[in-house]
């Protein structure tokens, strides 16, 4: 019987997140694990949702310790873009079980942007003494052999979910959050677009982290509004299955997340993505779907649907 801990950006409302680390947890007690914890910002709601053990972000050791192997993953933990710091958490305690002798497993990660020298050689040091490691993109696995180090590419976890069958019902979905190049210009020029091509259509405005996607998602529901869509609506504090139940209804997705994308993709709804991110763009030139970049003001993309 194995204990695992598992480290990821895990108790944040992150629907992408909670998704990949409901599928982790799955999957290893179909395996047996005698024990699963799950290192949280929110322990508290971490163990109601996920039925397993939870411990603090900052709290972590003691269950390091007893445990047998971390999983560190998945989605975008060994980056620097966000922030330096952020990596350095993630790596610290990838660094301090392999100090312990634990077995580290990189679980369906998306590795880089890393723009820092400090970054890229404590990542690269890292990975070259972790025992498996597997990625969700092609370029990820291109960095790591350009390194020397061997990994499975593998699809994103929401992939391997049964979701439910497509039923479209002739709705929009827009999936938006906050981000700093997000403009307001490029807001209302989306708006023109959809409401154009949408008017009689019912649009659904997915925010799949409140406390960063929910202002932009109400605001831009205003701007449809006052250019004539009665018929919208904003979806907020889903659960996962919620999420999973409405795309599958959906009969187009536009979408800024990355897991916004990937479970229209995995539903089959007709998809374009919003290229905010690297791991966006990765996607979208993998599935061969559209991608909208955020400083267009016009949007053939959408209006050739």
């Amino acid at each position: 019987m194995t204990k695992y801990i598992v480290s990821g950006y895990i108790g944040f409302d992150n629907f992408g997140d909670e998704a990949i680390a409901h599928v982790l947890v799955e999957s290893l007690k179909k395996k047996g694990a005698e024990k699963i914890t799950l290192i949280s910002s929110n322990p508290e709601k971490t163990k109601q949702i996920h039925e397993v053990n939870s411990c603090p972000m900052l709290g972590f050791f003691e269950s390091l310790k007893e445990a047998d192997i971390l999983i560190s993953g998945g989605g975008s933990l060994l980056q620097d873009v966000t922030s330096l710091k952020s990596l350095i958490y993630y790596l610290g305690i990838i660094y301090l079980a392999l100090f312990m002798r634990k077995k580290v497993i990189i679980f369906s990660q998306g590795i880089g942007p890393l723009r820092s020298k400090i970054g890229k050689f404590l990542t690269k040091f890292a990975l070259k003494h972790c025992s498996e490691i597997s990625v969700r993109d092609k370029k990820s696995q291109e960095l790591l052999a350009g390194w020397g180090i061997v990994s499975k590419l593998v699809q994103d976890p929401i992939f391997d979910l049964d979701l439910p069958v497509k039923r479209n019902k002739g709705t929009v979905g827009i999936q938006l959050r906050n981000y700093p190049t997000l403009k307001e210009e490029f807001l209302k020029a989306l708006a023109d677009v959809i409401a154009q091509k949408f008017c009689d259509k019912k649009i659904e405005i997915f925010s799949f982290q409140d406390s960063i996607d929910l202002d932009v998602c109400e605001h831009f529901m205003r701007m449809l509004q006052k250019n004539g869509i009665k018929n919208v609506e904003v979806l907020s504090n889903l659960s996962i299955n919620n999420v999973f139940e409405k795309i599958s209804e959906l009969e187009y997705m536009i979408a800024m997340r990355f897991h916004a994308s990937v479970v229209a993709i995995k539903c089959e709804v007709k998809t374009i993505a919003i290229n905010y991110d690297i791991k966006v763009k990765k996607l979208a030139d993998e599935y061969n779907i559209p991608i909208i970049e955020l400083n267009q003001r016009e949007f053939p993309q959408i209006a050739n649907l």
